[in-house]
């Protein structure tokens, strides 16, 4: 049958009333897509983030949550779970768990939704999940922020990728469902929230949430813990101006792609500082002087971060960007080793992986696939770009450079301008005299 043939048939169903089957299996088709949520918070990362380094975002030993439920590599950890549960339902003299199943069943629909993907297990192996997953994490947060006094030995070896692995955006379970089980599993004398004991497992100094009224408000309306850490590593930043409008974005970004490295930077005149005490990404520009927040590489560094990016490229409310904004600053302060030798002589940069080449790697690669919107950094590079184009200022940078760079340079340049006042002194006198004398 020939084309037109069909599309007259086509046509002659749509007058005769009967629907088109091609319509027909769309209109299906449609109706078998899931509703959209405004719950979604747990995404799988992008094909365009993970190209860059896959391994980044996908657990080494624990899986928690459905994406990579059942994971090859993470076996050793999935035996762990169960009997985890059974100590905690010995601990608390339980003999079963039918005490979590209606709360879990209640929680079910909510907990799905959070996902933004269809998840396909069963209500018994989502449920089996959501409590032997849920339990491990409480269990773990709980033996670590305390030091672990009964922590297993092999998890205490293991500990920084235990922490590692909970931090990825696909690795999640809802905290209203961590919160609800460490609640339902306190002791007596536990008295501490769930997102306390978690900031104490993931920061070394951590601040005192009962002292910070507004921060510890936040926190509980946390997605996760990727989300929980990000509010709590974002808090307390400056606000910064951000441009209005399509013309201004793409203006502001290319002013930081404009913006020169560290060692070209040093070359026109800025001088690089480390600031201590002070937020990592609250970076300051004044007077020529850069100052950049201490920044400690290391073996989980990258992951961290990518995650974090990941999160914020993925949510579908998004304001500012700190962490995407923060590495692309960085990323432009580094093109090569040697900026990241400059930086960590400055004490900017702390590197624990031994290799400025691989530090220097990590920064360029990790903002492949992002975008940036509302800049926050636009106001410092577009300064620090005026101040690098004011040939003055590149003159002083080639004088200190070239002869103040060393006290002997210095009193050798300080000896030939005495010298030189001495010459012109003495010619002087000799015109003077001459003069006298005629």
């Amino acid at each position: 049958m020939s084309n037109h043939q069909s599309n007259q048939d086509a046509r002659n169903d749509d007058q005769s009333g009967t629907q088109d089957h091609a319509a027909i299996y769309i209109e299906d088709l449609l109706r078998e897509m899931p509703p959209t949520s405004p719950e979604h918070s747990i995404f799988r990362v992008s094909h365009v983030l993970r190209e860059a380094n896959e391994k980044a975002y996908e657990p080494e030993i624990l899986a928690v949550g459905p994406y990579h439920h059942g994971s090859d590599r993470c076996k050793f950890m999935e035996e762990q779970k169960r009997p985890c549960l059974q100590r905690l339902l010995k601990r608390r003299d339980e003999e079963s768990v039918h005490r979590y199943m209606p709360i879990l069943r209640e929680m079910e629909q909510r907990a799905r939704d959070c996902y933004a993907e269809t998840i396909h297990l069963s209500q018994n192996e989502f449920l089996a999940m959501m409590l032997i997953d849920g339990c491990f994490v409480v269990e773990l947060l709980r033996e670590c922020s305390m030091n672990g006094p009964h922590m297993e030995a092999d998890w205490i070896r293991i500990l920084s990728s235990l922490l590692r692995d909970l931090m990825l955006l696909e690795n999640q379970l809802p905290l209203f469902v961590l919160n609800k089980l460490y609640d339902m599993t306190k002791c007596p004398n536990e008295h501490r929230k769930l997102i306390d004991i978690a900031i104490r497992c993931f920061c070394d100094r951590p601040v005192d949430l009962d002292r910070n009224a507004t921060l510890h408000n936040m926190l509980p309306d946390s997605k996760h813990l990727l989300h929980l850490m990000h509010t709590y590593w974002t808090f307390g930043l400056p606000p910064a101006r951000q441009p209005e409008g399509s013309t201004a974005r793409t203006e502001a970004q290319k002013e930081v792609r404009s913006m020169l490295p560290a060692t070209e930077l040093r070359e026109a005149g800025v001088r690089l500082r480390a600031a201590h005490g002070r937020h990592l990404m609250d970076i300051k520009f004044k007077n020529g002087i850069l100052e950049i927040p201490v920044f400690t590489v290391e073996d989980s560094t990258e992951s961290l971060f990518r995650n974090l990016i990941a999160y914020e490229q993925h949510r579908q409310c998004r304001d500012i960007s700190y962490m995407t904004d923060y590495m692309s600053f960085m990323d432009c302060l580094i093109n090569s080793s040697k900026d990241v030798k400059l930086l960590r002589r400055r004490g900017i940069i702390v590197n624990y992986l031994g290799d400025d080449e691989g530090v220097a790697q990590m920064f360029n690669e990790i903002g492949h696939g992002v975008t940036l919107t509302n800049f926050y950094y636009v106001e410092i590079s577009r300064n620090v770009n005026e101040y690098c184009n004011k040939k003055r200022n590149l003159w002083m940078a080639k004088l200190r450079r070239e002869y103040l760079h060393s006290p002997w340079a210095f009193l050798s340049v300080l000896a030939a301008i005495v010298l030189l006042l001495l010459t012109a002194t003495q010619t002087a006198f000799a015109v003077l005299s001459y003069k006298k004398q005629s």
